[in-house]
């Protein structure tokens, strides 16, 4: 697990989106069993209460699933899979535009430029 906590948003956030990464790239896949709430905390060395929010977090979101006395794992529902992709790629585009827009970058100009380097 390579999971670098950053100071620019929550650590509970990063744990989310690391998991949703895993995903998407096919590292965690549908019915994987996660780490325990307390194997998360010491791999990633954060606080247990970070990753228990994290978790919740997931969750609530339905990209987790917790019976209780037993270990988490990923979600089986394919359309909660393909939302976690789709807003990924959302969120790292509207980031990219953004860092586009603010060097006074064209849209045809960037547009050119994926098609050069992708």
């Amino acid at each position: 697990m390579n999971f670098t906590a950053n100071e620019k948003e929550p650590v509970y956030l990063q744990i989310v989106k690391y998991v949703k990464q895993q995903i998407v790239i096919g590292n965690l896949n549908p019915g994987d069993v996660i780490p325990s709430r307390r194997e998360m905390a010491v791999k990633i060395k954060v606080n247990p209460n970070t990753v228990q929010k994290a978790y919740k977090e997931m969750e609530d979101m339905g990209i987790i699933n917790t019976a209780r006395s037993y270990q988490s794992t990923i979600t089986s529902d394919e359309k909660i899979i393909k939302k976690v992709r789709h807003d990924l790629i959302d969120e790292s585009l509207k980031d990219f535009i953004e860092n586009m827009k603010a060097i006074n970058v064209e849209k045809e100009e960037l547009v050119q430029i994926i098609n050069d380097r992708y």
